[in-house]
């Protein structure tokens, strides 16, 4: 491990940039929850255990016509906890080190420790939509959601659109999605690879943290950046593997792999 976190120390020293791709492991040092699986998401939130409702059947766009209240008193809760989370050690050395970040993650966290130019992939959840939508408007997420903790539903009034009065919804990809905005997401990660295309024939670093086989946007949008280099670190504590192309594999979770490359700098 030593030998490894010595090589991505070096790797990073002579970086001319760096890219971190981040997935939802980034966010786990800042306590927000490990929604890896049914038992990790139940963990998080036992009233969906009883009601025998997974991540995957919450974070779908259907209960926001079918059901609004349980809708949004999973993103609303999601919503505060986001806004109250204070981003880990991890992102002010990323910051210091003058990284570039994309990431699935719809939590905001990178914008919080200071970042101002992040691609989001799959949105926001600091912006609303048009549930139909009747434009591509996209829109802060200026309000509060009042929520039961007992049952996890929305009990106060819902947040609708200014254009239409229909309800409004984040402005984040959800699973089975036909109705997302991609306008804004859009916009950043066009941003990214004009960036990115400014680094060919300079040294750039991928760094990729928490970023798994499940839903692998992030993992392959890490090994696509950096195959022309192999500069690749894989920030992961359960599938740290590099199966294609070269690259450095560290088991460590974000803040520890982070802090122990930043001491040998």
């Amino acid at each position: 491990m030593s030998a490894a976190l010595d090589a991505a120390a070096e790797l990073v020293a002579g970086a001319d940039s760096v890219l971190v791709c981040a997935g939802a492991g980034m966010g786990v040092d800042s306590g927000l929850p490990d929604f890896r699986g049914d038992e990790g998401f139940w963990r998080a939130y036992p009233p969906y255990e009883r009601l025998g409702l997974s991540f995957v059947e919450l974070a779908d766009p259907v209960h926001f016509g079918s059901d609004p209240e349980l809708a949004w008193g999973f993103y609303g809760h999601r919503l505060h906890l986001y806004r109250t989370t204070v981003p880990h050690a991890g992102f002010d050395i990323l910051r210091k080190w003058g990284a570039r970040a994309f990431t699935s993650n719809v939590d905001g966290q990178f914008q919080k420790a200071g970042f101002t130019d992040v691609a989001e992939v799959h949105g926001s959840i600091h912006h609303l939509q048009c549930l139909l939508p009747c434009r591509s408007a996209i829109w802060d997420a200026d309000v509060d959601i009042e929520i039961d903790p007992e049952t996890m539903r929305a009990t106060g009034d819902l947040p609708e659109c200014p254009n239409c009065g229909a309800l409004a919804r984040p402005n984040i990809l959800m699973f089975g999605d036909y109705t997302w905005v991609p306008d804004r997401s859009q916009r950043e990660l066009d941003a990214l690879a004009t960036w990115r295309r400014a680094q060919l024939g300079k040294r750039l670093v991928v760094i990729e943290i928490g970023a798994g086989n499940a839903i692998p946007t992030v993992r392959r949008h890490a090994e696509l950046a950096s195959a022309a280099t192999g500069a690749l670190i894989r920030v992961n504590p359960r599938e740290p593997e590099i199966r294609h192309g070269r690259g450095i594999a560290l088991p460590m979770g974000a803040v520890e792999a982070l802090s122990e490359i930043d001491a040998r700098l």
